[in-house]
């Protein structure tokens, strides 16, 4: 049986990165476990990903979560290992490879917090900041 808080990174994974090299589905894997770890997001994992949803649609911190979209996984390989890079980070297997990255934007947006930042790495399409 799959834990709550692996199943929720799992599919932040999937939804966030399903497309994105191993290093990058990590990443995201990552910010989530920074976030937790911050003490200024919750301090749960699912908590974490669900964030913003009572506050309506595109609202969320991860857009996936709020797009009005089903977020039951379709692509079974995706899946997969989407299952197993959560649960690589979640037991420590996979170091921080953001250098504590709290946040991340694919390259083709330009978020307004971006410029408050400092960006730390970069994989595949998203850019990494803290």
């Amino acid at each position: 049986m799959i834990s709550a808080a692996l199943m929720c990174l799992a599919l932040n994974v999937y939804h966030e990165a399903r497309s994105e090299p191993l290093q990058g589905q990590a990443a995201v894997a990552h910010v989530v476990l920074n976030r937790v770890a911050s003490g200024r997001w919750p301090d749960d994992v699912c908590s974490v990903v669900h964030q913003g949803y009572e506050k309506g649609k595109f609202k969320c911190q991860f857009t996936w979560y709020c797009d009005g979209k089903p977020d039951e996984p379709t692509e079974i390989l995706a899946w997969a290992r989407s299952v197993l890079v959560a649960n690589q980070v979640l037991t420590g297997v996979v170091p921080d490879v953001t250098n504590g990255a709290t946040h991340y934007h694919a390259r083709y947006v330009n978020p307004y917090w971006s410029a408050s930042l400092s960006k730390t790495v970069t994989y595949g399409s998203h850019l990494f900041y803290r």
